[in-house]
């Protein structure tokens, strides 16, 4: 693997992790369509894994008060029973197929996303809360994506946005949620063989930009207003998103 790639991978990784250090949410799902380009799916997505499971044990240790453990209980039961089915998935279908599958989630959760906002800063218009049964299929379909792709973030994020309004509620209890979640796709991705020396190593290259962009977003999370880091999140997810129909 060149220099070059791995210099690309670390920027990549930088600003997605800038991000989830500023929101708790979006590492893997933003980088994810730029990793897959320069270093393909199958190592992309061990190596975002290991490098967004730690993003999140650095953001649990310095927000652990933060956390709110009733919506992190509630949250982790739907999305456990997904998780199986997303694993599953990941070994059945192709590439192609994933990829397609993941960008048409993450352009409709940005569509979605960045109308409510729009309509929310123009015309202080306050939208409906989604019935809780919905929310609840939501979170197990992020379970599904999440064992697929280690970045089910995009619907997932529709619970936290609906139940977690405060911001350092928001970043601490998912973060929480992707600790667990990612620690059972390394143990899974271990026990099939999928981290390998060079997927170790690529994550050893990019520990220097993580923490760079981790620092970063914690900083800029005590300072941007409430609001305008999830039209940011949005904004790259949709760009994000037209990377995986290449």
């Amino acid at each position: 693997m060149s220099f070059l790639t791995i210099l690309l991978l670390g920027f990549v990784i930088l600003i997605a992790d800038f991000l989830e250090g500023l929101t708790g949410f979006g590492s893997a799902v933003v980088a994810m369509p730029f990793a897959i380009m320069l270093i393909g799916i199958n190592i992309a997505r061990p190596v975002l894994t290991i490098v967004a499971l730690l993003l999140a044990i650095y953001i649990v240790i310095i927000s652990h008060k933060d956390i709110l453990w009733e919506h992190y209980f509630r949250i982790l039961a739907f999305v456990i029973l997904g998780l199986p089915f997303g694993i599953w998935l990941f070994d059945k279908l192709p590439e192609s197929t994933l990829k397609k599958i993941l960008g048409v989630f993450m352009v409709l959760i940005a569509l979605r996303g960045l109308f409510i906002a729009y309509k929310e800063s123009k015309e202080g218009k306050e939208f409906k809360a989604i019935n809780n049964s919905i929310l609840s299929i939501f979170l197990f379909l992020g379970g599904c994506i999440h064992g697929a792709f280690s970045c089910g973030g995009p619907l997932i994020i529709l619970y936290a946005s609906e139940k977690l309004p405060n911001k350092s509620n928001f970043r601490a209890t998912l973060s929480m949620l992707w600790i667990t979640l990612d620690s059972i796709i390394v143990l899974q991705s271990a026990l099939s063989h999928a981290i390998t020396k060079d997927v170790l190593k690529l994550v050893l290259y990019t520990l220097p930009f993580l923490a760079i962009g981790a620092v970063l977003g914690n900083l800029a999370h005590h300072r941007i207003k409430d609001g305008a880091f999830t039209k940011i999140v949005y904004v790259l997810l949709f760009v994000s998103a037209f990377f995986m129909f290449r």
